[in-house]
């Protein structure tokens, strides 16, 4: 899994999502804007992350935290229950 580049800081974070409000858009491929990149934070459960080119899914679980690079398309699908978050940086 990727790293966050040392020079980057959070800037914003999401409310709490759990697996009933999840917002549509982060169910369909969507990608951060130009030199942001986003870390989802998955505090219990599971969380399926698909990157679009790729098509690799990595399962993230409470703990776990998943990279998006900036521009990157992906998506996410509960597995079962979870709460997660995500941080933007830039």
């Amino acid at each position: 899994m990727k790293s966050l580049p040392p020079d980057v800081k959070p800037y914003h974070r999401t409310p709490d999502f759990d697996e009933s409000g999840i917002p549509p858009a982060l169910l369909d491929d969507h990608a951060t804007k130009p030199g942001v990149w986003g870390r989802i934070v998955v505090d219990s459960g599971m969380l399926l992350l698909t990157f679009a080119e790729s098509g690799e899914a990595v399962t993230l679980r409470a703990g776990d935290t998943g990279i998006i690079a900036p521009e990157e398309r992906h998506r996410v699908r509960a597995e079962g229950s979870v709460v997660f978050h995500v941080e933007f940086c830039r």
